[in-house]
């Protein structure tokens, strides 16, 4: 988005030609029916996954199979993968380019699509089902090292980076074809503090969020800047701020818009910017809704313990068989241990060595009343080393109001977002999951750990390690 929006600045200015906008900004309208010639060919696609010539492929699946290096990959292979348009260029802020992620609600990857065609929009607005056949097509970086993984059409003669997909490659060879199916585009709720590569491509919201107070009086676009503006945004998330940029570019037909004082949500697109730093863009200022009271932080002093664990009595290299705790091997025979490093004590799960092909390991919590205190949330540490494929040698939280205190599998989990250490994250050391709100629960609740590796597939025998767990409660 930023190297090409500047790029094409740069030259308006360098040799004078007329520029008017690329977008026709009053048509938001959703594109018309795709025609016979494109539904055939989508059709064509559809029959050749079904009878096998073709293989459809996840969003995550191409890139962990064809991001594993620096350089550009040529797919050769007759390989489709399907996404749900998250962005939009109807209002100039992307440039011959568009976001897709994996699913329309509850995504889990995205990926970005350079195309050389302008007000993309028209025929490949937010929620197009779009399928991609990747063949003859790159998977790579459009700037080298900024991991935001991208579908191309061409490499720059002599470099790495990507080149757009052209318009024959998009027209009279039918690699991005559209399907009549638009879905609603729910985004995926995160905290400032928890957004991080996996997002790249995805259509998040974050609440209780505002422009830092510097910034009043201020558009979305710098006036005096030729290129992009970052605004910081701020964001409470229990007893600290959260922190983010918004990036803004020259095109955008809400850059002269005052930035709003107060408080509330915003919707984005996870991007890179041209230094390669994780930015958010917006598709509209409409995605912006901060028209309230600006949000405090809770005072940690009206706080208490009501359940903690710091696992200090640890007893090395042993399966771990505290008081009131579950610990459940739902495949293979690896347990949850108990381990001692420098004198502190915690939990670990890997299935490195076990010879299984799989090993799923749930460790479970006593449980904790609900009903004795008000405004509850969850923290713990969470580290992890050697894993080198988080999207499936993974680590997952979960809680639960019906766990009888035996069977695991009987019981109603539901799944909590936390910040959780991937395979970028440094070996070793512990990391905060963050405040996970948990006031909305009555009763007894369970907190579950659930870990996913592997024995026998070195790519998924990396360990997750979990340390000082606590449920505060305000007194």
């Amino acid at each position: 988005m930023k190297f090409l929006k500047n790029l094409i600045l740069t030259l308006v200015v360098t040799t004078g030609i007329g520029f008017t906008s690329c977008v026709d900004n009053n048509d938001y309208t959703l594109p018309n029916v795709i025609g016979n010639e494109e539904n055939n060919a989508l059709n064509a696609v559809l029959d050749s996954i079904n009878n096998g010539d073709l293989t459809l492929r996840t969003i995550s699946q191409i890139k962990e199979d064809f991001f594993t290096s620096r350089e550009a990959k040529l797919v050769t292979q007759n390989l489709v993968v399907k996404g749900y348009v998250t962005s939009s260029d109807a209002s100039g802020n992307f440039f011959r380019e568009f976001y897709m992620q994996d699913a329309p609600e509850n995504a889990t990857a995205g990926i970005k699509v350079v195309l050389n065609q302008t007000n993309s929009h028209n025929q490949f607005n937010i929620g197009r089902e779009v399928y991609i056949r990747l063949k003859g097509l790159y998977i790579g970086e459009t700037r080298s090292g900024d991991k935001d993984v991208t579908i191309g059409g061409f490499v720059e003669d002599g470099g790495t980076e990507l080149e757009a997909i052209s318009e024959n490659q998009i027209k009279k060879f039918n690699h991005i074809l559209r399907s009549n199916n638009s879905e609603e585009i729910i985004p995926l709720t995160v905290k400032f503090s928890t957004i991080g590569e996996q997002h790249l491509g995805m259509l998040v919201k974050v609440e209780n969020a505002y422009f830092d107070e510097s910034l009043a009086g201020n558009t979305y676009f710098d006036p005096t800047r030729d290129f992009d503006t970052d605004r910081l945004m701020k964001s409470c998330e229990g007893f600290d701020f959260g922190e983010f940029t918004l990036s803004t570019s020259s095109f955008a037909n809400f850059g002269g818009a005052l930035l709003p004082t107060g408080g509330g949500s915003i919707k984005a697109i996870v991007t890179k910017n041209y230094d390669r730093q994780l930015r958010l863009a917006l598709n509209s200022v409409e995605d912006v809704d901060m028209n309230r009271e600006k949000c405090t932080l809770l005072d940690i002093n009206n706080f208490e313990a009501v359940f903690e664990e710091d696992f200090q009595t640890a007893v090395d290299n042993t399966n771990l068989d505290f008081t009131g705790w579950t610990n459940f091997a739902k495949e293979g025979s690896e347990l949850w241990t108990e381990q001692v490093f420098s004198g502190n004590g915690y939990t670990e799960f890997s299935g490195y060595r076990t010879g299984e092909d799989s090993n799923i390991g749930w460790l479970v919590s006593p449980g904790i009343d609900m009903d004795s205190k008000d405004n509850e949330f969850l923290s713990f540490k969470a580290a992890q080393h050697h894993v080198d494929n988080s999207d499936d040698n993974t680590l997952e939280v979960y809680v639960s109001t019906d766990f009888d205190g035996t069977n695991v599998i009987a019981a109603t989990w539901t799944k909590v977002n936390a910040t959780l250490p991937t395979k970028n994250s440094s070996w070793y050391q512990f990391q905060d999951s963050g405040l996970i709100d948990l006031s909305s629960y009555t009763g007894t609740l369970y907190v579950a750990f659930k870990s996913v590796s592997s024995g026998n597939n070195t790519n998924l025998d990396g360990s997750y390690m979990i340390d000082d767990l606590k449920v505060l409660a305000e007194k």
